[in-house]
């Protein structure tokens, strides 16, 4: 049983008397959280021995009967009747806040400079944290989780309020509820929820492999171990893309007009379009996962474009620009955050001749200088260049999978040594006579 945690946006409706009692919180939390960085900061070594970190702390600021005289009475002074579940997560924060600042500095003092004359890093007390809210303890749910019982800080004293929970996700009523923050700024208010789920995994022997393109956004296909396509698919979201391009067509028009460019040129429309960009990667990722689903794929495989760079265009073309606003990493990291939430897995394979080589073992490809989608084999047919690219992507998982290949090389030998032998690039022809049955079950 496979398990993860996934965060959802629950957005509250408030009052504007509510809202700045929970800013009220919010701010005395951070005062709270700053002042107990000096004291963590200063008893680190003696801290790190502890059995318990937070009972240690708690020992130095809070008294109790059988601690009436903590070492540090400014907390028990100023912070009157501070709660003690929310104490215990300020103690978790600043934990990990002060270990991060050491470790810096650690490296700092080893020599791990960007720059012989870079400066040590700094301790920065003034951190934007929320607090954590624990169940039944600072926060209530409803049954049918239409509101929620929050606890705030209201004229010196802590009281609960009443909220109402405006919207939200389903993944709670699968899933373990885990202790949420409470979230409040200028423009928005919501409770971020993290939920533990739990799901088996998927085991079906069908991948769904990808190939992510500038022309067409994603080419799926579905194979099998024995090199059977089983169905196929593209993914284009044009609307979104021409939304987005249109907003960076004002951008250009605009700079033209203008001799120097001021800071924050254009920033509603810069902003305009990476809002698109996002929702170009979700509706992206989306439809992989769907498609992935409804054919009954257990994995997805995705090309390893880590580090890749694109060649520059000719002049005055638009490739250059094309590829700037490429979302091979956006939409590879949503598809596996959502493919391993359902119990799937992603599989990345190396990237280079997924398209140069044709699919069914003739050689290499020539592509269409006009219309690069299409590729040409030698033997005279032609066909897509991404889909092509899609099956040998597949045949490439499958013969890691079945160890026809060492290692991720994307090339296959029969022997152990390559002395002798001319290594050959894997295609989806390579698995064709691992299995009888027809090469395409399904053109659809």
């Amino acid at each position: 049983m496979k398990r993860s945690i996934r965060t959802d946006k629950w957005e509250i409706e408030i009052s504007q008397q509510k809202r700045q009692w929970m800013k009220d919180t919010i701010a005395e939390y951070r005062l709270f959280c700053k002042a107990l960085s000096i004291v963590v900061i200063n008893n680190w070594p003696e801290l790190q021995k502890a059995e318990s970190f937070c009972a240690t702390v708690e020992r130095l600021i809070h008294p109790t009967a059988k601690n009436p005289s903590p070492r540090h009475n400014y907390f028990h002074k100023r912070f009157y009747k501070f709660p003690s579940y929310l104490r215990r997560a300020a103690i978790e924060y600043v934990q990990g806040q002060v270990s991060s600042y050491l470790s810096r500095y650690g490296k700092w003092l080893d020599g791990e400079r960007r720059h012989p004359h870079e400066k040590p890093p700094l301790f920065n007390a003034n951190a934007g944290c929320y607090p954590a809210l624990y169940k039944n303890q600072l926060i209530k749910y409803a049954e049918d989780f239409s509101y929620a019982q929050i606890k705030v800080r209201k004229h010196n004293d802590w009281v609960w309020i009443k909220v109402k929970i405006k919207s939200k996700r389903q993944r709670h009523l699968i899933g373990e509820l885990r202790s949420p923050m409470l979230i409040v700024t200028n423009k928005q208010q919501h409770l971020s929820v993290p939920i533990r789920v739990s799901h088996p995994k998927r085991k079906t022997g069908l991948a769904c492999s990808v190939d992510m393109g500038i022309n067409t956004t994603a080419t799926m296909a579905i194979v099998d171990q024995h090199g059977t396509v089983h169905a196929r698919m593209f993914f284009h979201p044009s609307k979104e893309i021409d939304r987005r391009d249109k907003s960076l067509r004002a951008v250009s028009k605009a700079a033209r007009k203008t001799k120097q460019l001021s800071k924050g040129f254009c920033k509603q429309r810069y902003r305009k379009a990476q809002q698109y960009n996002r929702q170009i990667a979700q509706i992206t990722s989306r439809a992989i996962v769907n498609f992935a689903v409804k054919h009954g794929a257990d994995t997805v495989v995705l090309e390893n474009l880590k580090g890749w760079k694109p060649r520059a265009g000719k002049k005055r073309s638009k490739l250059k620009a094309k590829f700037h606003s490429w979302l091979k990493s956006a939409v590879a990291d949503l598809t596996q955050m959502k493919f391993e939430e359902i119990g799937g897995r992603i599989f990345k394979v190396f990237a280079r001749g997924t398209s140069s080589e044709a699919y069914d073992g003739s050689g290499p490809v020539q592509r269409n200088k006009k219309q690069y989608e299409i590729a040409t084999f030698s033997t005279g047919k032609i066909y897509n260049a991404d889909l092509n690219a899609a099956y040998n992507i597949a045949a490439r998982f499958w013969a890691i999978i079945l160890k026809l290949t060492h290692g991720n090389s994307g090339q296959w030998l029969k022997g152990k040594s390559s002395l002798n032998q001319q290594r050959i690039p894997v295609t989806l022809s390579t698995l064709w006579g691992r299995g009888a049955g027809s090469r395409f079950s399904c053109v659809a």
